[in-house]
């Protein structure tokens, strides 16, 4: 990727995780990732130095190997510790959680102790709006508020299950459990809709196979400790599976 793409520094957006900014090319964004860990919407907050470049190494290595599956997103390439370019997209303000043992807020709603496996994957739809706490959609809400149509929540759905079947594989293999995880997409201008976001121990819930050790965001959550130590840790076997 050409160095003029980096020419720009205009922000255009902040979230809790990352900034977007602008680049000389006006279909293609960078996205940097800080050192910030929240939860609960924002209540809780701290800064972890370090955090960045673990969530950027992390999510650019799983969207690359995604890839190779046939699985298209908007990244593009990692040009800086903490730095990646992506391709502009129109994000669908929909978090699909995949959950494939029983955890979090699903523990609650359903009274079920955390760690139950299920029969089979759940997919779930959260609207994206930070004002009303994130609540969780049914179709005939997401319809209402003209936030997808039919044809896309059945695409979403399909993505989503598919990209978690690639996921229980890529994170076996580093004895890791994926317990749920978030995905965002966007549509690109043509219509089509691609992965977007990132996929890190901030968004996936992993626990270790043998011992159920979390690695992930709850350890800030919970005050666990070791928030920074435990994303190594996966990226350690990340990348050792990719050097073997």
């Amino acid at each position: 990727m050409q160095s003029t793409h980096l020419s720009s520094s205009s922000l255009i957006h902040e979230g809790k995780a990352k900034q977007l900014f602008l680049t000389a090319d006006p279909q293609i964004l960078r996205v940097r990732y800080k050192d910030d860990a929240t939860a609960f919407n924002g209540q809780k907050f701290d800064r972890l130095l370090g955090k960045g470049v673990l969530n950027n190494l992390i999510s650019a290595h799983i969207f690359e190997d995604l890839a190779n599956f046939g699985v298209p997103s908007h990244f593009i390439n990692r040009v800086s510790d903490v730095e990646q370019l992506v391709r502009r997209v129109d994000i669908i303000p929909l978090e699909v959680v995949v959950r494939n043992v029983v955890a979090g807020s699903l523990a609650k709603r359903i009274g079920w102790g955390e760690g139950c496996p299920l029969n089979q994957p759940i997919v779930e739809f959260y609207y994206k709006n930070d004002d009303l706490g994130d609540p969780l959609l049914n179709e005939n809400h997401i319809d209402l508020l003209s936030l997808a149509s039919a044809r896309e929540i059945n695409e979403l759905r399909e993505q989503a299950l598919k990209i978690n079947e690639l996921l229980i594989r890529k994170f076996s293999t580093i004895d890791l459990k994926l317990v749920d995880f978030k995905l965002e997409f966007g549509r690109q201008p043509d219509g089509i809709l691609i992965l977007a976001d990132e996929i890190s121990p901030d968004t996936c819930r992993l626990w270790d196979r043998k011992t159920n050790e979390k690695m992930d965001k709850d350890r800030f959550r919970r005050n666990l400790g070791g928030l920074l130590e435990a994303y190594q840790e996966v990226w350690n076997r990340l990348n050792k599976v990719e050097d073997a």
